[in-house]
């Protein structure tokens, strides 16, 4: 029988290393790609959402602080920013086709950025929310950093839109190949680009898992939503938000 005294001494112990929350982490997701490569790839077998499962799972039945986890996972956080510029690499590749679809592109960056804002706006005002909600739930679309800001510029609460922006991914993630499939989108460029433009990052990581020109075109919509994004948000939604009150 395990000494369970032992146990709960040496997980004290383990606790209290930042190297804990960062070992914890890349194991979550190695765990979860594992998992999702026995279901072949399925996007409801998303990697993130399966390893924020694991997490949160170890965090609850540990009895753990998020403070505590996140003094070490703080790490992948700060790899956020490089990740994000390193996908001007694929661009880089896919220059000529993006200089020959400048403009359907440029519509529908145009087009994707104010239904996100305006259409989160309209419905959350219809249902009694908040100011400080509606400021929270605008920038959903856009990668953490930038929709974390924009979100304090509003007033709203930043470390909910983050909630908000990955919970965002993971369902544009693990839905947006059957609504394709249904639409009839076969163009791996229209693909990745509305991925990238509705689910952001983790729509942009699993464009990258279906085809390199996907993830090319949902890295430029990530990058190019964020900054409109970061330039409308601030005067479109109180707009917005007069006309709807």
């Amino acid at each position: 029988m395990p000494d369970f005294a032992e146990l709960h001494q040496f997980w004290v112990y383990l606790a209290a290393s930042p190297l804990l929350g960062l070992t914890m982490t890349l194991c979550a997701y190695l765990a979860a790609q594992r998992i999702g490569a026995w279901c072949k790839g399925a996007p409801i077998a998303n990697p993130v959402a399966i390893a924020i499962a694991i997490v949160v799972g170890i965090l609850s039945l540990s009895g753990m602080s998020y403070e505590r986890y996140f003094a070490g996972a703080q790490f992948v956080h700060f790899l956020l920013g490089p990740a994000t510029v390193a996908l001007a690499v694929p661009l880089v590749r896919q220059l000529p086709r993006l200089r020959q679809h400048w403009l359907p592109l440029t519509a529908a960056l145009l087009a994707g950025c104010v239904t996100a804002i305006v259409s989160v706006v309209v419905v959350a005002q219809w249902l009694g929310a908040t100011p400080a909600l509606i400021a929270t739930l605008a920038p959903k679309s856009v990668t953490s950093p930038i929709a974390m800001a924009v979100a304090q510029r509003l007033g709203g609460l930043p470390s909910l839109t983050a909630a908000l922006v990955i919970g965002t991914g993971i369902f544009g993630a693990i839905f947006s190949t059957w609504l394709f499939h249904g639409l009839r989108v076969r163009s791996d460029a229209a693909r990745g680009f509305a991925m990238g433009l509705a689910a952001h990052g983790i729509g942009t990581a699993r464009a990258f898992q279906l085809s390199p020109e996907m993830g090319a075109f949902a890295g430029l919509a990530m990058g190019l939503n964020g900054a409109l994004t970061a330039l409308l948000a601030p005067w479109l939604v109180p707009l917005v938000m007069r006309w709807v009150g």
